[in-house]
């Protein structure tokens, strides 16, 4: 019990941050690694690859709806002193999103053909595609522990732990790229089906550490009797804060399949530029999503502790923090974008479009910093719902619309689509500042500070 304590007490935004900044960085890092190194083998593999991975981000968001609901209720039972009712959580949720995860990844395998097949790629693409999405959608249920193992950890405050685990996957699938793309001492090049076997490899092995991790952070052992138990209460709540947590994510990701298709329709140019160009963007906006994390598992503490004014304040200051860096990252890569595009590709037409898509970025990043930290800070006070509703009706409504509008009728093709992008962000930003200020999340808690643990105590 004392580890957890003292881990509690050191939790500070930085403290908290940069560790949760490294880990972000180097899931991107992941995804990036695939793309610069198959940007040496072939751009149509990297266009290939980067359609794939839009869906599996879809799939992927499914299994963030129960690792949300774990940040947010152990978060607040922490901070209401219900360590029990915490560790119940945990494990209810390992349970659920593994059970989840098996379920998502065999109707990936079994609807491979489908799913691609209304993305419209470009012949050429298909093929490895396919072979790319069946093999990490195969295995998309590793994914799902390791989103819900780093939840837990990082709501109990060892979020270096989640940080050094990413760490050595990071390490484990560059070394398994190299192999499959260069075939060094006669290995056999096996090009994106490699990197697919890379990339699930190293997740798979990052799983097994972190469960071990996790077993030894704990002051007293997790009461595995849960996973056969599931219990309703612990369910229901993950799922009324999980399912529209997660209908806002899926809402996004499913607006950026919708987009991409039209995307698929300017050509493999067009995708392949839209993939470097965002492979780029996550650098920046990386920053924003580390401020937003940790400042969700602090006001997630000072709600269940009733520091409801502290909470308040917490988010406002957090949103200018993120504002700044991400406005000054923006302008950076603006400076440099030439230079950046060019350690992915030396094709004249992708760097000079990619290259406006970045500077349309100084003014699309702030307004996605209002939505990365406010939305968060909504969901750890139990606001849920909120961000759902603005989220689809300004996604589906804005974004896709005026991308198909902008992008496929009035012939603008990407930068019209980036035009859209601003639109959505900055509506859904101050829609969402406006909900913050209103302090109706105050009336949304799950827990009761000092609520009783006598209820069930299984081990």
């Amino acid at each position: 019990m004392k580890n957890q304590i003292d881990s509690q007490k050191k939790m500070t935004l930085f403290a908290l941050t940069w560790p949760i900044f490294i880990e972000v960085m180097l899931y991107m890092l992941m995804g990036n690694a695939d793309t610069l190194m198959l940007s040496l083998y072939s751009d149509n593999s990297v266009a290939a690859v980067g359609v794939s991975n839009q869906i599996v981000s879809l799939i992927i968001v499914m299994f963030g709806f129960v690792a949300t609901g774990t940040t947010i209720l152990i978060a607040q039972n922490l901070g209401a002193k219900n360590e029990q009712t915490a560790k119940e959580i945990a494990v209810v949720s390992l349970g659920a999103n593994l059970i989840f995860g098996l379920i998502l990844s065999v109707l990936m395998l079994v609807f491979t053909n489908g799913i691609l097949g209304m993305m419209g790629l470009p012949d050429g693409l298909y093929l490895e595609a396919d072979a790319y999405l069946r093999i990490v959608g195969g295995f998309a249920f590793v994914q799902a522990l390791i989103m819900t193992v780093g939840a837990i950890l990082r709501s109990y405050g060892y979020t270096k732990d989640a940080m050094y685990i990413t760490i050595g996957m990071n390490i484990l699938n560059v070394i398994g790229n190299y192999f499959a793309i260069f075939g060094p001492f006669g290995f056999p090049v096996l090009g994106v089906e490699g990197v697919a076997f890379s990339t699930t490899i190293s997740r798979a092995i990052g799983v097994v550490v972190a469960v071990v991790v996790l077993m030894k952070r704990m002051p007293t052992p997790l009461p595995w009797a849960f996973l056969f138990r599931l219990p309703k209460e612990h369910l229901q709540n993950l799922l009324k804060i999980g399912i529209p947590s997660a209908g806002e994510n899926l809402a996004y990701n499913g607006s950026q399949v919708v987009i991409t298709r039209f995307i698929s329709e300017m050509g493999t140019l067009a995708l392949t530029t839209k993939v470097y160009t965002q492979n780029l963007m996550m650098f920046i906006f990386l920053f924003a999503i580390a401020i937003a994390q940790g400042t969700q598992i602090l006001i997630g503490h000072k709600i269940g502790a009733g520091q409801m004014e502290e909470a308040y304040k917490r988010c406002l200051r957090s949103l200018k923090i993120a504002i700044a860096v991400s406005l000054g990252m923006a302008l950076l890569f603006s400076i440099f974008s030439k230079s950046l595009l060019g350690i992915f590709t030396d094709n004249p037409e992708i760097i000079a479009l990619g290259t406006v898509l970045i500077w349309l970025t100084v003014i699309l990043e702030p307004g996605r910093s209002f939505n990365l930290i406010v939305i968060n800070a909504l969901r750890a006070a139990g606001d849920v719902r909120f961000p759902v509703y603005m989220g689809i009706l300004s996604m589906w409504g804005v974004s896709v619309t005026l991308s198909y509008v902008l992008g496929i009728v009035f012939g603008l093709g990407l930068v019209g689509i980036w035009i859209a992008f601003i639109a959505d962000e900055w509506l859904r930003g101050i829609l969402m500042l406006l909900r913050w200020r209103s302090r109706v999340w105050m009336s949304k808690v799950f827990v009761k500070k000092k609520d009783s643990e006598t209820k069930s105590t299984a081990s």
